[in-house]
């Protein structure tokens, strides 16, 4: 009993006045103890466990419910309408009015081809219209001249006629000898065949009119086509002046310079609108179940951060890209894999800052308003 209570004081006193090694050493020549079991711990574990797992549930499921209005893609890129400025007559290029990167409203002359050599065909085609007509208004004459002529051959037919019946009558009387009445007889066939000449000539011209001589000189076939000719000179002159098809702007222009060859339908440079600009999106076939043209779209576009542009669907393409590709996907081949295609959708771009310009091939980010709200039976 001494002993014991002369150890348990010496560990009292080490705990009052000792060192933390001396007390640890004090203390692993006692027994050990069990520390009390403590049940609040215990039973706020599995509460907090289980509770972070339904927080986690209600979560993920406010999620799903709530995500499926949205469509959103970074596969987009800002379009618009263009075109390489071209002429279909080939020419000295005379004069470029436009300067890199200047802004052009539809109908403003780009620039223009040396003219000269153009008048002069358009030139020639109008003489060749005028002798057209002249030509026609004397062959409209001849045809009133000929038909004169075969009234006074059909006269002489006539004359001979009546000549040639009297001397059929006296031949066998002895009123006129045989020469005579021979005379009268071939007479009579050469005037006939005359006649018949006469008129096959008269036939041709009126074809050559058309078969009408009433017919005005401005709707015979010859006219016509001298007509066309100088239709033609006149739209080869009017397109040695290049105007621009819609508003926009001009770019590459330093490729075409005074003096240039320009060949027939080559590009001279670009325009690209500043009026007709639109939004490609090529989104998964997959996310298109609820998408609708009509259905309005967010815009963000990288160049801009923070600034948005609202749209609406236009139309969605009714094929994939893939379709229009060069080189289409085998699916009949044994190597096929099931890959999901693109589907481009075109997004008319209806307000938005003014002050920031689009410009053609700038990525975006679009987001369309599907409507479609999310139900627990869509699970099932």
């Amino acid at each position: 009993m001494n002993q014991i209570t002369t150890r348990d004081r010496t560990t009292a006193d080490a705990a009052k006045t000792g060192t933390p090694d001396q007390v640890s050493q004090t203390n692993q020549g006692a027994p050990h103890k069990a520390a009390p079991a403590k049940p609040r711990r215990s039973v706020l574990r599995p509460i907090l466990m289980l509770g972070g797992v339904a927080v986690v549930i209600v979560g993920v499921g406010y999620a799903w419910l709530t995500g499926g209005r949205y469509i959103s893609t970074d596969d987009s890129y800002v379009e618009a309408a263009e075109v390489n400025t071209t002429t279909d007559v080939a020419g000295i290029v005379a004069r470029v009015l436009v300067h890199e990167g200047e802004r052009v409203t539809k109908g403003q002359e780009l620039f223009r081809l040396e003219q000269h050599h153009f008048r002069i065909a358009l030139d020639g085609a109008k003489a060749k219209l005028a002798q057209t007509a002249e030509d026609l208004a004397a062959e409209k004459e001849d045809y009133q001249r000929m038909l004169k002529d075969v009234d006074t051959e059909s006269a002489q037919v006539a004359q001979d006629q009546a000549d040639f019946g009297r001397y059929a009558s006296l031949i066998h009387s002895g009123g006129v000898t045989r020469a005579e009445y021979d005379d009268a007889r071939f007479k009579l066939a050469a005037d006939q065949a005359r006649l018949e000449s006469l008129q096959e000539q008269a036939k041709t011209q009126l074809a050559k009119l058309g078969g009408n001589i009433d017919k005005p000189i401005d709707q015979m076939p010859e006219y016509m086509s001298a007509a066309a000719d100088v239709a033609e000179a006149q739209r080869q002159l009017d397109h040695t002046i290049v105007y621009a098809p819609f508003n926009g702007i001009v770019t590459n222009v330093e490729s075409l310079q005074p003096g240039h060859y320009l060949t027939a339908a080559a590009a001279a440079f670009g325009l690209v609108s500043t009026d007709d600009v639109w939004v490609t999106a090529q989104y998964k076939e997959t996310q298109l179940t609820h998408v609708r043209p009509g259905q309005k779209v967010t815009i963000s576009v990288d160049t801009y951060p923070g600034q948005t542009w609202t749209g609406v669907v236009q139309s969605i393409a009714p094929a994939s890209g893939s379709q229009f590709s060069l080189l289409p996907a085998e699916n009949s081949s044994g190597n096929w894999v099931k890959v999901v295609q693109r589907i481009p959708v075109r997004i008319e771009i209806a307000s938005g800052p003014k002050d920031l310009p689009l410009r053609a091939g700038m990525s975006v980010e679009v987001s369309v308003d599907t409507g479609h709200q999310r139900h627990l039976s869509d699970l099932f």
